[in-house]
């Protein structure tokens, strides 16, 4: 004759097993993780579930080196909108009667050889050095992006024209290209500077997200989609492009600092930005030939360069560890 039931203090109630009670602990394990939010694993169905992009924002946050170059990037940004907020002066107000002097009350960085200030200049020329990388760096993920995620997708004879023409712009030295084609240039704005290396810089992005887009249009979920009767636009917009553009994204934002230090260099041979222009390329080629008897000419313009162009390089490796799930 099976023992009769022992009640518990809530009401239920439990058979005897040889178990010793293993029923009612199989019972209460169950019971709390289906009480427990998210599972044993945290992936129930009250979690949502993350996404590459929130878990590359989550270990962006805990990486210094990306702190440090977001810090210095942004105190770029705010000094290139305003730099009067640290330099009131102005960067054309020169005299030749302090022409190369050293530091001095009000003038922290010296003077050049026109008798100009060398802290407002390189203040001042903070903004055209990151108008020329910024513009430069969108104009060529645009292009590039876009002509090699439709040559990686619909293939064919597009995809064909499409690399064979990065291959002949791939030949092209870039600053030779830029001293045969801007001398000819006696524009003294930004945008001849800026559509050559559009010019000369998009088969890098066109060829990094072609590979990406033939990676992902071979992915279930695109496959899933095509079958369902998803248009090619829809898949290209929904499904491809948002895990094809992790790449572009890391090689663009890596890229706007050699943009920036181009720029200073065709600036330094003459034939990109030109005076009355403020740039950090402009000030280093004039203080080239002083840099024995007034070496703070030199120095603060290319020591503003080196530190940009390192903090976007800092920021495009930090991405790129976000992102590259190979490193996770």
């Amino acid at each position: 004759m099976p023992e009769p039931l022992e009640p518990f203090d809530d009401g239920r109630a439990i058979d005897h097993t040889g178990a010793g009670g293993g029923t009612d602990l199989a019972m209460d394990e169950g019971e709390s993780l289906e009480k427990t939010p998210g599972g044993p694993l945290g992936t129930g169905p009250d979690q949502k579930p993350r996404s590459l992009w929130s878990d590359a924002w989550r270990d962006l946050r805990r990486n210094p080196v990306f702190i440090i170059s977001g810090l210095i990037i942004l105190f770029l940004v705010i000094i290139s909108i305003w730099p009067s907020l640290i330099a009131s002066g102005d960067p054309l107000d020169c005299d030749l009667a302090k022409a190369q002097e050293g530091s001095q009350p009000g003038h922290p960085f010296g003077f050049n050889g026109q008798g100009c200030d060398v802290y407002t200049r390189t203040v001042y020329g903070a903004r055209t050095s990151l108008a020329v990388g910024v513009l430069a760096t969108l104009g060529v993920a645009i292009l590039g992006g876009v002509l090699g995620g439709l040559a990686g997708f619909f293939g064919g004879f597009g995809d064909s024209v499409v690399s064979r023409f990065t291959d002949v712009f791939f030949a092209i030295p870039v600053v030779l290209g830029g001293l045969v084609l801007l001398s000819v240039v006696t524009s003294n704005t930004i945008w001849p500077v800026i559509g050559f290396m559009v010019l000369l810089g998009w088969p890098q992005i066109s060829r990094i997200a072609r590979g990406s887009v033939i990676t992902a249009k071979h992915n279930d979920y695109v496959q899933a989609a095509r079958a369902l009767g998803a248009s090619n636009s829809r898949m290209l917009l929904r499904h491809i492009m948002p895990n094809a553009v992790a790449p572009v994204i890391v090689v663009a934002t890596i890229a706007l600092g050699t943009y920036i230090s181009l720029e200073a260099t065709l600036s330094y041979l003459g034939v990109g930005l030109k005076p009355p222009s403020v740039s950090w390329g402009i000030d280093i080629s004039s203080a080239s030939q002083y840099i024995r008897n007034a070496p703070h000419m030199l120095l603060w313009p290319a020591g503003a360069l080196a530190i940009t162009v390192l903090a976007f390089i800092m920021l495009g490796d930090a991405v790129r560890d976000a992102l590259d799930p190979k490193l996770r």
